[in-house]
């Protein structure tokens, strides 16, 4: 995890490789599969199946002081990847801009983007998340991980205010989530080929 993290410091946001091949169909809201406390089904949407991840919530992450603004556990969707897919990762940092005065944060931290506990549940895996090679061809069968925004400071940062009761942790919320999804793919994120990317709101 150290060479990887180091990698990611480095180099920031990075674009490698393209695979393409193959295709899976799932039946409306058939679970597909109970992934490490990750819930992945299809569900029916405008005649159209769409694919569904559950949240993830790191509670490791509190005894290492990677919170969100409020203190609450980080949390990311994680869809596992497979065939000639699986040993390659896609991470998708969501986006939302910074906070920039003490009460916009105060104001952030209740909400989504500064606590978990107000982090939709289940996300729609959607366009380049997609798993149909109709939609994503590049990424369909690759493991896909929707890490969830809620420092602040977009990932960047270790500090606290304690007077407005803060926290500002991405660097250490970004270690600890990788961390916890590191192995519970197909493949270790250690090999492979990654993608990255961020949208900004």
């Amino acid at each position: 995890m150290d060479a990887f993290s180091l990698c990611w410091s480095l180099a920031g946001l990075a674009l490698v490789g393209i695979f393409t091949n193959g295709v899976t169909g799932f039946d409306e809201m058939d679970l597909f599969n109970g992934f490490n406390d990750t819930s992945v089904y299809e569900k029916q949407e405008n005649g159209a199946n769409v694919l569904m991840v559950g949240l993830t919530l790191v509670q490791a992450a509190s005894a290492k002081g990677a919170v969100c603004q409020d203190g609450s556990v980080p949390g990311y969707h994680l869809y596992p990847g497979y065939g000639s897919g699986a040993n390659n990762w896609f991470i998708h940092l969501q986006g939302g801009a910074w906070c920039d005065s003490v009460k916009f944060c105060q104001y952030r931290k209740r909400s989504s983007y500064g606590s978990s506990t107000l982090m939709e549940k289940v996300l729609a895996f959607t366009g380049i998340l997609s798993n149909k090679a109709s939609e994503n061809p590049d990424f369909y069968h690759w493991d896909k991980v929707k890490v969830r925004y809620c420092d602040g400071a977009f990932f960047n940062g270790d500090s606290e205010n304690k007077a407005a009761q803060l926290q500002f942790r991405g660097k250490r919320i970004f270690l600890a989530v990788m961390e916890d999804f590191d192995g519970k793919g197909n493949a270790s994120s250690k090999a492979g080929s990654f993608v990255s990317f961020f949208i900004p709101k």
